[in-house]
């Protein structure tokens, strides 16, 4: 098994956008961070923290539409992909002796940030309807990308992709008064009614 690691963000100072829109005005972006964005004015800490965010992971209704978007269009790896007999115990979900298949995502790091993909194959798990709202309890996955247009676009072609806003403009305040902070980004929710936003960090 190839060690990798993904792309999971916590939300960027949620709650605090100053602007939502491009209209194609004089703010529109001149360039992009590429491969490894770095979040101005958060730098490594001195002394290692005790915990790392490892992995997150999803239970879908239907893992191989759920590859066609996190692998296919946002571009992270599979890195391992296995059949696991469950308690239903430990983790409360399905039956116990239930056969799920997990299949585990990187994006560039070799240990935190990982997507977890888990489906119950025998017996499957019924499957409530999608959501069109949020509230307490809900998680947003914050990914950061190179090509957030086009993998937005991409986004649209899989099976169960909702978008609640397209590509725009959203400006945060920077932290300790630097510069303001400028993403490009787009939401929708997976075909199992997470809610992603998929983002790219403007210079």
């Amino acid at each position: 098994m190839k060690w990798i690691g993904p792309v999971l963000a916590a939300g960027l100072l949620s709650g605090c956008v100053i602007a939502v829109d491009n209209d194609g005005n004089d703010d529109a972006p001149r360039s992009v961070s590429a491969a490894q964005p770095k979040a101005a004015g958060v730098e490594a800490p001195e002394d290692r923290l005790p915990t790392d965010v490892r992995r997150t992971t999803i239970i879908v209704r239907d893992i191989e539409r759920s590859l066609a978007l996190y692998r296919d269009v946002i571009g992270l790896e599979v890195n391992y992909d296995t059949t696991v007999t469950t308690s239903g115990v430990a983790l409360p979900a399905g039956e116990p002796g239930a056969t799920a298949r997990l299949v585990l995502l990187n994006a560039n790091d070799p240990w935190v940030g990982w997507i977890g993909l888990m489906e119950w194959v025998d017996p499957a798990i019924p499957a409530d309807d999608y959501p069109t709202r949020m509230g307490p309890g809900d998680v947003v996955i914050i990914l950061n990308t190179d090509d957030v247009e086009g993998r937005c676009e991409g986004a649209k072609s899989v099976a169960g992709v909702t978008f609640t806003a397209e590509p725009r403009l959203q400006v945060y305040p920077g932290r300790d008064g630097g510069a303001d902070i400028r993403v490009m980004g787009c939401n929708f929710f997976d075909p199992d009614g997470i809610l992603i936003e998929l983002n790219q960090i403007l210079e």
